[in-house]
């Protein structure tokens, strides 16, 4: 019985030197919890000295922890997070540039030109609309085709949209509908859309989940959630604008100053994997890596046609004069934090 119990006793004690010894590595990220839990399963299992401690937000939430971090940074990676926060973390000097060893398979438009790059795309997601049918139907709502169609007075109170300041989503409406149509008539347009809008969600995701319950009939939001809410049964359609829309895409990167660098480059070697790539296959239909399909049912038609050109520098550049601007003109329907 002794030395039995001696063996268990070693057992536990080699089991709980093995965990102390594993590597903690502090991950930024945006992306939604089920997607995190499979990134985190997959990469310890390939990596299983190292652990992944997440800290999850929305993407102003993020940013602006990263922001106020700055020379002090309790972060090591960044593993999903928006392109134009990347660029504008870049600019203040706070990425530590690296290049993943599967770089030359990453899409040029999937990565920071620079060589090495401060960060990598992921995955892109696209602007779309969630229609309620039933709800619609019942109000006697027209199906919208152009972004001009959701100023009708019927839409009047029946709209959701993400807030800019808190969502990266809503930031690439704004962003996008400034690029399409020009300075001028996209405030223009967005004063008359405030009008027939009932409040702005903190989440890219909230509007079409408020469509879906039919709390709203008409959420502006991104073509994954109206995908996932068609999944789950709810009547909704996801509508592409005729004029083409924004879409922004995650990325990942190594935060300048992280006391474990060797970790957070094998973090971004998983990353930038055809493996990873596979992944994100699973929940998106753009990816960084050309030839990996991805069968999400239900998938609107018509997506990638409808991706604009995207400045994501200038957008970052603006970015705190449009956010500016447009609290000025429209915080007041804002959600309760």
């Amino acid at each position: 019985m002794t030395r039995w119990w001696a063996a268990i006793v070693g057992v536990l004690a080699a089991s709980a030197a093995t965990a102390q010894d594993r590597t903690r590595l502090a991950v930024y990220s945006t992306l939604e919890i089920e997607n995190l839990n499979d990134f985190k399963k997959t990469f310890e299992a390939e990596n299983p000295d190292i652990e992944i401690q997440w800290n999850r937000d929305s993407t102003g939430v993020v940013t602006a922890k990263i922001l106020a971090e700055q020379g002090q940074q309790r972060g090591d990676a960044i593993w999903g997070l928006a392109v134009t926060s990347m660029l504008l973390l870049d600019q203040r000097g706070l990425l530590e540039p690296y290049a993943p060893k599967n770089l030359a398979a990453i899409k040029p438009a999937f990565r920071d030109p620079a060589n090495p790059p401060a960060w990598v795309g992921m995955e892109a997601w696209v602007a779309a609309v969630c229609f309620n049918t039933i709800e619609a139907g019942k109000l006697s709502l027209p199906k919208p085709q152009s972004w001009f169609d959701l100023l009708d007075p019927r839409f009047k109170g029946k709209l959701t949209m993400p807030h800019p300041a808190s969502s990266g989503t809503g930031f690439f409406h704004v962003s996008a509908w400034i690029q399409m149509f020009g300075e001028d008539k996209a405030w223009a347009f967005m004063d008359k859309l405030h009008d027939n809008i009932a409040v702005y969600e903190h989440s890219g995701t909230r509007p079409c989940r408020q469509a879906a319950s039919g709390e709203f009939p008409v959420g502006i939001s991104y073509e994954l959630a109206a995908a996932s809410a068609r999944q789950k049964g709810a009547p909704i359609e996801g509508l592409m604008m005729k004029e083409g829309g924004g879409w922004d895409m995650d990325a990942a990167a190594i935060l300048r100053g992280t006391k474990k660098p060797e970790a957070a480059r094998r973090l971004m070697d998983y990353a930038a994997s055809r493996r990873a790539n596979e992944l994100y296959a699973s929940f998106v239909s753009q990816v960084a890596i050309a030839g990996i399909a991805s069968t999400i049912p239900d998938y609107p038609a018509g997506v990638a046609q409808s991706m604009i050109r995207n400045d994501f520098a200038w957008a970052s550049e603006n970015r705190a004069r449009i956010l500016s601007e447009w609290t000025k003109r429209y915080e007041g329907k804002a959600a309760r934090k």
